[in-house]
């Protein structure tokens, strides 16, 4: 691990990105960055404000945008699930570091999202849960360096298990 690379963790809404990744920089002494929040300090705006107002679309393109203007050395980065849908936003996160994939099944990925509503995930016009899920699994796969299995696992366990990957 150089000194200077982030640690860039994708996966599903509700697979713990952004509690492992606080958990990992504290552990690591590296910073973190969450984009999801990132978006919201950006535009002064909720996620779901953002996807109902004006669409998956433009959602789509602040993401990416806000991605492209990061440029930190040493962070831990939790991204939104939906950023496996930007080649160019991948492309510059993994050219400054190590992709980890934190991946659920997706009964586990239900089960934690009793709050979808309101949670602010991209389903693009007609698309269901499960639709989202088939969608995105082989962009997660083909992006990562690291695959982390994390249904099941508390989440010490899944910090202790990118650490041990890393």
């Amino acid at each position: 691990m150089h000194q200077h690379r982030n640690i860039v963790l994708i996966g599903m809404p509700g697979a713990g990105k952004s509690t492992v990744g606080v958990i990992l920089a504290k552990t690591l002494g590296m910073q973190f960055i969450d984009t999801d929040i990132l978006i919201q300090e950006r535009t002064g705006r909720m996620l779901q404000e953002i996807l109902d107002a004006d669409g998956p679309g433009a959602f789509k393109r602040i993401e990416e945008e806000a991605i492209l203007s990061l440029h930190p050395r040493r962070a831990v980065i939790a991204t939104g699930g939906s950023v496996v849908l930007s080649p160019d936003a991948m492309a510059h996160l993994k050219s400054a570091g190590v992709v980890v994939y934190l991946a659920i099944a997706y009964d586990e990925m239900e089960k934690r999202l009793k709050n979808i509503t309101t949670r602010g995930i991209l389903l693009l016009p007609g698309q269901s849960l499960r639709g989202m899920y088939d969608e995105r699994v082989p962009l997660y796969e083909r992006y990562a360096d690291i695959t982390v299995a994390c249904s099941g696992e508390d989440l010490e366990s899944v910090v202790e298990n990118v650490l041990e990957a890393l």
